[in-house]
């Protein structure tokens, strides 16, 4: 385990990076309604002495999900629609955080991330601040599930209002990534499409959809459709995406000129020489910082087999096109990642072609440290919401 590993905060499982990673993942969603704070601890003591048993992992958090989602539907039934959507959304999240390890998937699994669906749907339904709507993107001869996170009035502003794109990572799923402060970027007069790309999500579990490296043959439709909407300024539409992510949105951005700037939440520059170097590690039995099970990547590309991976992993490189990124441009990276290193993120930062570009960085002291600021997930969010108040004001 790498030294930064022990300076993750609520460090359930110190002996094991996932763990400890996947369990922050439901904990920092507790300040936008995707978990509390006893109902998580209650799952990390459950399996304090199961450390890396993935089905105990998942039939843990999917128990908790079930009573939490059970809570939710006594108060719905009711007629205490508002409280009864608290519940369903975090059963949401925890139904998906559970999921994540399983590999193979499994009926079971697969039953459980349908749940998590059907909660949120259910939740977005009984709410209106923000305004959820499931929504689907064409798509070549299909379409995409997504989420559209309606903007509130910003400040009062009349008029169409910008817009993100917003795409999944490796292993986060749509609704993972709403409770990731997308009600304060509605709040900030910011409407967000939430998309499960290909590879991602529904998209990949229930329409077989794997993961390619062109972004822009989904980003493009993302744009399109946000674009021919009354309610948002096709003018200042822009793209994020988080963790592997940090490839998507640059992808985008490159390729698509009509995103009015992009995020990387975390960066990334050569994919293919990121597995290259953990399927090294593996072989020599060293387990290298992973967020999922490795057999994950092979899944999500649709293959059987590493060789088959890697030649997938080929296109994914940013060298020669985050180069033709003209709009502003924003990077953020923890200085302790586990998962990407320094150095490629400034390679990345590096060789974005934009003129108006910025890279945070986050420091141990301040927090955000560690992978796409799993320890401190405000601070990041508050950094970016910020520069995206700044980036998308209408011109005068």
């Amino acid at each position: 385990m790498p030294e930064t590993a022990k300076d993750l905060s609520f460090n359930y499982f110190p002996d094991n990076y996932r763990w400890s990673h996947g369990l922050l993942i439901a904990l920092n969603t507790a300040p936008w309604g995707g978990a509390e704070i006893g109902e998580v601890h209650r799952v990390g003591l459950e399996l304090r002495d199961k450390v890396g048993d993935d089905v105990a992992w998942f039939r843990a958090w999917a128990a908790e999900a079930a009573k939490v989602e059970k809570a939710g539907r006594d108060r719905q039934s009711s007629g205490h629609g508002r409280s009864a959507a608290k519940y369903l959304y975090r059963a949401a999240n925890y139904y998906h955080v559970g999921e994540r390890f399983m590999q193979p998937k499994t009926a079971e699994s697969d039953a459980a991330y349908k749940s998590g669906v059907a909660c949120f749907r259910d939740a977005a339904a009984l709410t209106d601040r923000p305004l959820i709507e499931p929504v689907e993107i064409p798509y070549e001869d299909t379409s995409l599930p997504a989420l559209f996170v309606h903007a509130e009035n910003g400040a009062g502003r009349p008029g169409p209002r910008p817009a993100m794109v917003y795409f999944d990572g490796f292993d986060i799923t749509k609704e993972i990534q709403y409770f990731k402060g997308v009600a304060d970027l509605a709040a900030r007069g910011v409407s967000c499409l939430i998309v499960d790309g290909p590879g991602n999500g529904e998209s990949i579990r229930f329409r077989g959809l794997p993961l390619h490296h062109e972004t822009e043959r989904y980003a493009t439709p993302a744009y399109e459709w946000l674009a021919a909407r009354a309610d948002v300024d096709a003018d200042r539409i822009g793209v994020m995406a988080i963790s592997l992510g940090g490839y998507y949105a640059p992808r985008a951005a490159a390729f698509e000129p009509r995103f009015a700037c992009a995020v990387a939440w975390g960066a990334q520059w050569d994919y293919y020489a990121t597995w290259k170097a953990r399927f090294e590690l593996l072989d020599r039995s060293t387990t290298p910082s992973l967020s999922v099970p490795w057999q994950h990547l092979l899944w999500e590309l649709g293959v059987a087999t590493r060789d088959e991976a890697m030649e997938k992993l080929e296109g994914f490189r940013l060298d020669g096109v985050v180069q033709r990124i003209a709009c502003p441009f924003l990077l953020l990276h923890g200085e302790g990642d586990e998962q990407i290193p320094m150095r490629d993120a400034q390679r990345c930062f590096d060789a974005v072609g934009s003129k108006e570009k910025t890279f945070r960085v986050f420091t141990r002291a301040e927090g955000g440290y560690h992978h796409c600021q799993i320890d401190n997930v405000s601070v990041g969010i508050a950094d970016m919401w910020d520069w995206l108040d700044d980036t998308l004001q209408p011109s005068a």
